[in-house]
């Protein structure tokens, strides 16, 4: 697939297989898509419908762009090798996406065939990227973005035990036991998220979009119940977030929040407007607020599109148990 007629190259600092090769699939003469479609499938082990899901494109779209990266690599004659010290920080951001969505696939997998976490993909994904922490200590600027994944993956996998009952059911965040929690993981991510914003303080660069969705994390898992979240400070993160990274996703995670600090009437008009029909986060988030809002009817026929779209089973299973509470539907 590519093409390497110079002799090999020392390791350098990369030293992990998977790691060299994840910096040597994210060629900048690809397009962003293209590279880390191609390397989520070649390298991170995802399938085509898991990586479909992972950026809410149909599969046909997925295959084309891994099918047109292998094309352009073999007529450009881009070579199979470890990139030069030089090269790194070009490929940096391909590969931080590509840790990323390989952790997010972990924490809840899209596979209605699999488990609905997959501790493999998270312990790599957290593996490989205390790799580029620790052994690429001159790539941990544009931002310290590196530091702010790597936060990220630790708060969040901290969770992972409480997050899943003894029923194969998704445990919300709200509802879970805090006693739980990996103390050890989350004390990391909060020396990280601290770290990074004594750096900003100090004139460093912006907080880019990991450091923001760490620094969320931290918000939430500072608080020792769910009734102490401190809520403005999660919406005004998600307002910076918005500036650098306005997609609907970002948006609908936000009106969560909304909901929380304005009520769920508010939150739901921002919902309203977003184009994700086809994303099963956006009709379940629905169906909560129409819930809270005593809208029964409405907040069943969400959840029947939640239900049909999520392929996780434990989220299908908290989901499919929501609506059950909702009581028998009306009499036509």
């Amino acid at each position: 697939m590519l093409f390497d007629d110079d002799p090999p190259e020392p390791l350098g600092a990369i030293d992990d297989d998977r790691l060299r090769l994840i910096f040597t699939c994210c060629h900048p003469a690809l397009s962003p898509e293209a590279r880390i479609a191609l390397t989520l499938r070649m390298v991170g082990g995802l399938t085509v419908p898991e990586i479909a899901r992972a950026f809410l494109v149909h599969e046909a779209t997925v295959g084309q762009r891994i099918t047109r990266a292998k094309a352009k690599i073999k007529a450009a004659g881009i070579p199979y090798r470890v990139p030069t010290a030089a090269e790194l920080p070009a490929r940096l951001g391909g590969v931080l996406t590509v840790l990323f969505l390989v952790f997010n696939e972990g924490y809840l997998a899209t596979g209605a065939e699999t488990e609905p976490v997959r501790h493999d993909l998270t312990t790599e994904a957290i593996r490989l990227t205390r790799l580029v922490h620790e052994l690429l200590p001159d790539l941990r600027g544009g931002g310290g973005e590196v530091s702010g994944l790597l936060a990220l993956m630790l708060l969040t996998e901290a969770r992972r035990p409480a997050r899943i009952s003894a029923t194969g059911e998704l445990v919300t965040l709200n509802e879970q036991d805090r006693g739980a929690w990996d103390r050890d993981l989350i004390e990391e991510g909060h020396r990280l998220v601290r770290e990074r914003l004594a750096a900003v303080a100090a004139g460093g660069p912006a907080p880019g979009r990991y450091q923001l969705l760490a620094a969320i994390n931290a918000v939430h898992t500072d608080a020792r119940d769910a009734r102490n979240t401190d809520w403005s400070q999660v919406v005004a993160l998600y307002d910076r977030l918005m500036r650098i990274d306005p997609s609907p996703v970002v948006a609908l995670n936000r009106a969560v929040a909304v909901a929380e600090l304005d009520g769920p009437d508010v939150a739901l008009a921002l919902v309203d407007r977003l184009p994700l029909e086809g994303y099963h986060a956006f009709h379940a988030t629905r169906a909560e607020m129409l819930r809270r809002l005593g809208r029964s009817e409405e907040a069943r026929e969400a959840y029947d599109l939640a239900i049909g779209l999520a392929g996780n089973t434990a989220e299908s299973a908290y989901l499919i148990r929501r609506r059950s509470q909702l009581g028998a539907p009306d009499a036509e």
